[in-house]
């Protein structure tokens, strides 16, 4: 699924994004799937299995922008996913 996540991810609308990638501690070829894509906007981090909380919180002390969405392994998104929700938070705040 994940070829599939990344073509989801960067068909977005907005384009102003930082994708963080935590490898929990795959054995298959992630790694080399995610190296496929030459985009300078991807955060690559390998660590050993953890679980799904300690990969967040990975991600989390790695990010740099304002908002987190988290795009989990199973899910894909339609392309004005990112521009809605951030219109949405700059609305609100």
């Amino acid at each position: 699924y994940l070829n599939q996540q990344l073509d989801s991810l960067f068909s977005q609308t907005y384009e102003n994004f930082e994708l963080i990638i935590v490898d929990d501690g795959s054995t298959d070829s992630t790694r080399d799937l995610i190296k496929s894509y030459t985009d300078s906007r991807i955060v690559y981090l390998y660590q050993e299995n953890k679980g799904v909380s300690a990969s967040r919180n990975l991600a989390l002390s790695k990010s740099k922008g304002d908002f987190i969405a988290f795009l989990d392994s199973d899910d894909n998104w339609l392309k004005e996913k990112l521009e809605k929700t951030v219109k949405y938070l700059i609305r609100s705040g």
